[in-house]
C-alpha cells in the first residue's frame, strides 16, 4: 500500500519527467539558453497568474532554488 508521500513523490517524478521532455523540445526550437530560461520562468508566472501577485511567485521560485541549488552543487562537486 502506498502512502500519500509516495504518491506525491511519484506525481512529482512524473511531472519532472515531462518537464525534461519539454526542455528537449525547447532545445530543438532554440539553441539559446537565455530564451529557454526566460520561457520557463514565464511559464511559472503563468501557472500562478490571477492567483498570486508576481512578488509571491518570485518568493516561490527563490524558495525552490534554495532546495535544488545544494543538490546540483553537490552533484557538480562529485559527491552527489
Amino acid at each position: 500500500m502506498s502512502t500519500a508521500t509516495d504518491r506525491n513523490y511519484d506525481d512529482y517524478k512524473a511531472t519532472e519527467k515531462k518537464a525534461l521532455e519539454l526542455l528537449a523540445a525547447m532545445k530543438a526550437v532554440s539553441p539559446k539558453k537565455a530564451d529557454i530560461e526566460l520561457a520557463l520562468l514565464v511559464a511559472i508566472f503563468e501557472l500562478h497568474k490571477g492567483a498570486l501577485p508576481a512578488s509571491a511567485v518570485q518568493k516561490i521560485i527563490n524558495g525552490h532554488l534554495g532546495v535544488i541549488v545544494p543538490h546540483y552543487a553537490a552533484s557538480a562537486s562529485g559527491s552527489g
